[in-house]
């Protein structure tokens, strides 16, 4: 997790010329907190969504209690990779599909639904075993292109939730912007 302050000989702040050698690697550095570095691309083992658009979210992050706010998840690009201080989600050609998914990390249905299993700080693939799987294309059954409330609207009603549990959402899960 702290690559850049171990090996600090093999990553560079400036994009060299030859691009094509290199890769964007992003994490956090101790000292400098979220960066992006180069790194050639011989040293790394490249993940199967490396020339995808994705997602990444710490891998630790919160104190596990039902509603609170994820840290920053962001979008990356292809051709990007991370420290092991992320995880990523998704496998995307289309940067727009990458933020629809985004989007749907961010709303407080996929966020109360996390909450069941995430109970600590530690955010493992586990714990998102109840947050269903969503069409993030355009053909999907949401519309992506709304604001993340209207999302979540679209969301409880797709899933038949009553009011007692929109409810119980709206009162529990703090809004993500």
């Amino acid at each position: 997790n702290n690559i850049f302050e171990k090996l600090p000989d093999i990553f560079t702040d400036k994009k060299p010329e030859k691009e094509i050698d290199y890769i964007k690697f992003f994490g956090r550095s101790q000292s400098e907190g979220r960066v992006t570095k180069w790194i050639k691309s011989e040293y790394v083992e490249k993940p199967d969504n490396f020339n995808s658009y994705k997602v990444l979210l710490p891998a630790s992050n919160g104190s596990g209690k039902l509603g609170e706010k994820l840290s920053n998840p962001i979008v990356i690009g292809p051709r990007t990779c991370h420290t092991q201080t992320f995880m990523s989600f998704g496998m995307f050609e289309k940067s727009e599909d990458a933020e629809s998914l985004l989007k749907y990390i961010k709303t407080k249905f996929s966020r109360v639904l996390l909450g069941i299993l995430k109970v600590t700080q530690h955010n493992p693939s586990k714990t998102w075993a109840y947050v269903p799987l969503q069409d993030f294309t355009p053909d999907s059954d949401i519309d992506w292109t709304k604001s993340i409330a209207e999302i979540d609207q679209q969301l409880y009603k797709k899933y038949g939730l009553d009011e007692e549990e929109i409810n119980f959402i709206e009162s529990n899960v703090k809004e993500m912007e």
